[in-house]
């Protein structure tokens, strides 16, 4: 918490000099400056394989902006925690190391605890639902937070990855019972400690690359994933059973530092955002194919048993999690948790 109030403090004096500049771009610089063996780069980390949705959308991305700008502004992408990890890459983008992130939304609760919502669970019906959210202003509320803005921190875009899904090595996860005393990686935050906690099972804290390993040596039990990170990280090697449970997401937003977002002259800063708009559509169109591939490509593999639950076996476990909502639903608050259950169609 100490280091966080003492980034907060720097991002605010970063803030009060950039405000100088104006907000859309630097006016005083202009794109004449930045050629195509001399660009402007944008160095865009993210934790994930390159086949995956949010690899091939990050790659989309850099390939518009270079399209766009011709050549102008270089976006440099680095899978796979090339840089940074789960644990660093938002301190990373605080202190400008880097300047483009893509995280699954739960990591934002350093600095915001409402981005627990998508560790809810069964808060979402549909793939229908989550992109009514995404297009809603209970979601740009969310990305237009003063905590983010305190932070040197701005939201700019979600890109989906999918329903998460419960995998192990023991048994088919079906009821409540089948969840006793196993061990699951999760995701940091207190939600999922007490998804798992309800359900008589223990998590561990574990970075996404870290992962696979951690299911090889036995150290967890099982994992939670949307079928696309369960078939690129190659998971079906070192876990037996996959139950569709779709009970949380595991979705992306896009998040920038400010200062030097707000720095990019004003010509080129349109058409690098004009790039992101394209990219995201992208990445929203490509999820759902993907996961439905992913499916189809761990059935096939013939080494997982994939357990097919009903809508009355999901509604079991919704109802088995109530708790949760009991313990989070004012760290949440009941404005957003209520604003997307307001949102189902």
């Amino acid at each position: 918490m100490k280091k966080w109030l003492l980034l907060t403090i720097i991002s605010a004096f970063a803030l009060v000099l950039a405000a100088c500049g104006g907000d859309k771009g630097s006016e005083s610089e202009s794109a004449d400056e930045y050629t195509a063996d001399k660009p402007l780069i944008i160095k865009f980390s993210h934790v994930t394989a390159i086949d995956s949705v949010k690899g091939k959308a990050a790659d989309k991305f850099a390939e518009l902006v270079k399209e766009k700008t011709e050549g102008k502004v270089k976006v440099e992408v680095y899978p796979s925690s090339q840089l940074y990890g789960d644990n660093d890459e938002l301190d990373a983008l605080v202190s400008g190391n880097v300047h483009m992130i893509a995280p699954s939304v739960t990591k934002m609760v350093k600095i915001d605890p409402r981005w627990q919502y998508v560790d809810m669970p069964f808060l979402f019906e549909n793939e229908e639902h989550v992109q009514t959210f995404f297009n809603s202003e209970v979601a740009t509320d969310l990305m237009n937070s003063d905590q983010l803005a305190a932070n040197d921190i701005k939201g700019l875009a979600f890109w989906p990855n999918g329903f998460k899904h419960f995998s192990n090595n023991k048994h088919p996860l079906v009821t409540v019972d089948d969840f006793k005393g196993l061990k699951f990686r999760a995701q940091a935050g207190q939600v999922l400690e007490a998804q798992f906690k309800t359900l008589d099972a223990g998590s561990a804290t574990i970075a996404f690359g870290e992962t696979y390993a951690a299911l090889q040596q036995g150290t967890v039990d099982g994992a939670e994933n949307p079928y696309n990170n369960f078939d690129t990280m190659k998971f079906y090697e070192v876990q037996k059973y996959l139950s569709t449970s779709a009970h949380g997401r595991l979705d992306y937003a896009i998040f920038v530092n400010k200062s030097f977002w707000d720095s990019i002259p004003a010509d080129l800063l349109t058409s690098v955002e004009e790039a992101l708009d394209e990219a995201t559509t992208y990445a929203q169109e490509l999820a759902a194919d993907e996961n439905a591939k992913s499916l189809e490509n761990v059935k096939a593999s013939g080494v997982v048993e994939v357990y097919e639950m009903s809508q009355e076996e999901r509604d079991a476990l919704k109802e088995a999690l109530q708790p949760v909502y009991d313990e989070f639903s004012e760290t949440i608050t009941p404005e957003l948790i209520e604003g997307i259950e307001a949102l189902k169609k």
